[in-house]
């Protein structure tokens, strides 16, 4: 459910950085540019890997340890997503100049983005905050972020290429459709929240 926007109280933005799950949610987006460059640079696939799936355990371990360690943010909140976002775009941009994935599939997940990203700004003009995770949105992430790692791994004839196939298929169809699913819910919030704000003020 969308709530109204509210400036909460608490520390600064900088005090909320130094926290162990935030420092690691900076460290991803750090890793960010790294990452493109191993893949369009010098094609270090095998260190590319080794970054793709230290995002992918950080990001289920920087939720855990805000909750364990009670060091649950308002920044946290924003840089988990998007650094969960900077990887999935650069990673498709990546895939998409290797050959890995097809054109279409990068349409559709980055135009999902897009739509997203109107959607919240069409909520802050109407001063509501942005919409809370669904689980289905953070199971599409989670899925897709699994998937990436084994798309990688099919580049090439080795055996482990021909294991990795199937697998990395079907994980990039199921987080594909599930990304789009939780966009969709995204984007129906936001119609009734901006339908519920014009209601209210013709009151």
């Amino acid at each position: 459910m969308i709530e109204p926007r509210t400036e909460p109280a608490g520390p600064s933005l900088l005090r909320q950085a130094w926290t162990v799950p935030n420092l690691l949610s900076l460290l991803r987006l750090a890793g960010v540019p790294v990452f493109l460059w191993l893949l369009l640079g010098p094609r270090a696939d095998g260190w590319a890997l080794v970054l793709l799936v230290f995002s992918g355990v950080s990001d289920w371990l920087d939720g855990k340890l805000a909750r364990w360690l009670d060091q649950t943010s308002r920044l946290g909140q924003l840089l988990d997503p998007a650094a969960d976002r900077l990887y999935i775009v650069a990673t498709l941009a990546a895939f998409l100049i290797r050959g890995i994935v097809p054109w279409w599939l990068v349409a559709v997940l980055v135009g999902r983005e897009l739509l997203v990203g109107v959607a919240l700004v069409v909520l802050r003009r109407h001063d509501y905050a942005p919409p809370e995770v669904t689980y289905i949105g953070k199971a599409a992430t989670f899925v897709l972020m699994y998937a990436f790692p084994f798309l990688l791994l099919t580049q090439g004839t080795s055996a482990a290429a021909d294991i990795a196939r199937p697998i990395a298929y079907s994980f990039t169809a199921w987080g594909t459709v599930l990304y789009v699913w939780s966009g969709a819910l995204y984007l129906l919030q936001t119609f009734w929240a901006v339908r519920r704000a014009r209601t209210g003020a013709g009151m």
